[in-house]
């Protein structure tokens, strides 16, 4: 029960933090166990915004986009700041390019 009540408090706290981030223009995502938390997220179209991308793994991983052209390598631990935008409404994908399998996400413009 405790563990459970320890989770919920967890995804609160990250779902505020992400909520203050996203109204600054700024948008977390964590790579937590070779995947993207959260794999999705939501941003407005026509406008430049941060996203920064936090390492929680014990390994390198780069953070990849053909669509977007970025790419950033984030060790273990660490967080990037990546300017990107302004994007025209759609879908643009991206991914961990050391655990492709795992590590797969999308930014959703509109």
């Amino acid at each position: 029960m405790k563990k459970l009540f320890t989770a919920i408090i967890s995804l609160a706290f990250i779902f505020n933090a992400s909520q203050a981030l996203a109204e600054s223009g700024e948008f977390l995502v964590q790579i937590k166990d070779h995947k993207f938390e959260p794999a999705e997220i939501t941003v407005p179209a026509g406008q430049s915004f941060k996203l920064i991308v936090e390492n929680t793994d014990k390994s390198l991983e780069e953070f990849e986009s053909s669509d977007l052209k970025k790419e950033k390598l984030i060790g273990a631990g660490k967080k990037v700041s990546i300017v990107i935008g302004p994007l025209k409404s759609g879908e643009y994908k991206f991914f961990g390019d050391f655990h492709q399998k795992t590590a797969q996400g999308k930014i959703i413009a509109q």
